[in-house]
């Protein structure tokens, strides 16, 4: 095959293609190689930076999420608790007899009620007259 013809080693109209550098022992240098290198490099620190922040996102989600469950087991902890207290005053009437003298003041049937006075303050004795300056 000829370069005449066109056909040679780097095919047709690709002449000089498959040539080594001028010192034969490296390929020709391709223009663009560095800059496709530089952006591949920058992606990855890209993408590097992005999953460190979604780590640190999805760190902060799950401690939030620990926090509710706490949050959630107290409130429903209380919750029991008041259906306890909301039995209680449905089905048992001494509970609710209690309550009802306690909170609301009310009696009995032939229950006697004895009604004392408010307390006054008590009144502070008189100061002791002592002579100053005796010895």
């Amino acid at each position: 095959m000829s370069a005449e013809t066109g056909t040679g080693r780097g095919g047709p109209g690709r002449e000089g293609a498959g040539r080594a550098s001028p010192d034969g022992k490296h390929p020709p240098a391709r223009p663009g190689r560095p800059l496709w290198w530089a952006a591949a490099v920058f992606l990855l620190v890209l993408l590097a930076l992005a999953g460190g922040k979604s780590y640190r996102d999805l760190a902060a989600v799950r401690e939030r999420e620990a926090e509710l469950e706490t949050r959630l087991a107290a409130t429903r902890a209380e919750i029991a608790a008041f259906e306890r207290r909301l039995d209680r005053l449905r089905h048992d009437p001494v509970t609710l007899e209690r309550l009802a003298r306690e909170e609301l003041g009310m009696t009995r049937h032939g229950d006697v009620v004895i009604v004392l006075p408010p307390e006054e303050p008590a009144e502070a004795p008189p100061p002791s007259h002592t002579p100053t300056g005796a010895p």
